[in-house]
């Protein structure tokens, strides 16, 4: 987890945005993680973009910034 943590770009509330971005190629291809509701990440993965849920944990959180 902490690999990927280190290996992606925190967008915060802004995730399903900046996907949308990188998947119609007005953005930079790269790896991003943030928040974003249930059914926005549904209709992400209606649209063919690839998301993973994963939990945000705190010990994690803390040692990154």
């Amino acid at each position: 987890m902490r690999e990927l943590m280190g290996q992606s770009k925190d967008v915060g509330h802004s995730f399903a945005e900046e996907a949308r971005k990188i998947h119609y190629k007005e953005s930079p291809e790269r790896s991003i993680r943030g928040q974003t509701t249930l059914d926005e990440a549904e209709a992400l993965r209606e649209e063919g973009i690839e998301v993973m849920a994963m939990p945000m944990l705190p010990a994690f959180k803390n040692t990154l910034q």
